[in-house]
């Protein structure tokens, strides 16, 4: 009796990639412009309004607007609400507040999907070490996608990178509960479900090609979180505040290539 060879995750061809690299690049460039535009004042909604113009222009497609409903081009997370918060012309941003913007876009029916979170004028400290730490996650995540590799390999290293951050900080942080990466291609959320946290070496393998989009989110608490009454807005349960990072990644025979590049 042999054993079951694992399932590889989903893959592309070399010219599937550059069409979901040509969509990641259009969410890089709206992503840019959200934040140069996230000032104390401007709504979140006006942030949406320029992601939405910067992905049409480019002769894109927003994929969150109408998604199940949603009502934005961008996902605007201020603080406490860790992902899936809806643009409004009443949450009006200040100083020191600590933004997540998550933005998709369809280009020739293929998807890109990111997410970036700074601040609005001077973070506190805080608020630096947890948005570094996130980062410092994302980056431990896409490094752990290589050929050969297995689907696990990812969440552990988000995971181990996390514990490393909080040793250098000197605090700990929260890897949010129940949330994640995916997989993404025509459709934006595809299997398999990619944990921010895990034992390695388990799930499908990772062959040239394989397609993620990595998205680790960690908060200054809790894991714990609750979704609002509108359907969307994820808040922590503690009311501390969360970060979010997240690209669009690809195996190549060279190692990870980020699909959602920024300008």
């Amino acid at each position: 009796m042999g054993f079951r060879k694992p399932k590889p995750v989903p893959f592309r061809s070399a010219g599937e990639v550059d069409a979901m690299a040509a969509a990641g690049a259009i969410v890089g460039t709206a992503l840019v412009a959200v934040r140069d535009a996230a000032k104390p004042g401007v709504s979140t909604l006006e942030l949406d309004q320029i992601a939405e113009s910067v992905i049409r222009d480019a002769g894109a497609v927003p994929s969150f607007l109408g998604y199940h409903g949603f009502t934005g081009s961008i996902c605007s997370s201020v603080n406490e609400v860790v992902v899936h918060g809806i643009p409004s012309k009443d949450v009006i941003l200040a100083e020191h507040d600590l933004v997540s913007i998550d933005c998709g876009a369809i280009l020739d029916g293929w998807h890109g999907d990111s997410a970036w979170t700074f601040g609005v004028g001077e973070l506190s400290q805080d608020d630096q070490d947890l948005n570094a730490a996130t980062q410092q996650a994302l980056d431990a995540g896409i490094a752990a996608m290589v050929d050969g590799g297995r689907l696990t390999d990812i969440s552990h290293a988000i995971e181990t990178a996390t514990r490393a951050a909080e040793k250098t900080f000197g605090r700990s942080f929260g890897i949010v509960a129940g949330y994640g990466g995916h997989g993404i291609g025509r459709q934006m959320h595809l299997d398999p479900f990619l944990a921010n946290e895990g034992k390695p070496g388990r799930g499908p393998v990772l062959v040239v090609g394989s397609t993620l989009a990595i998205e680790p989110m960690l908060s200054l608490g809790t894991v714990d979180t609750t979704e609002l009454d509108d359907g969307w807005t994820v808040i922590t349960d503690d009311g501390t505040r969360a970060s979010h990072w997240e690209h669009t990644v690809v195996v190549t025979g060279d190692g990870p290539r980020i699909l959602t590049t920024r300008p």
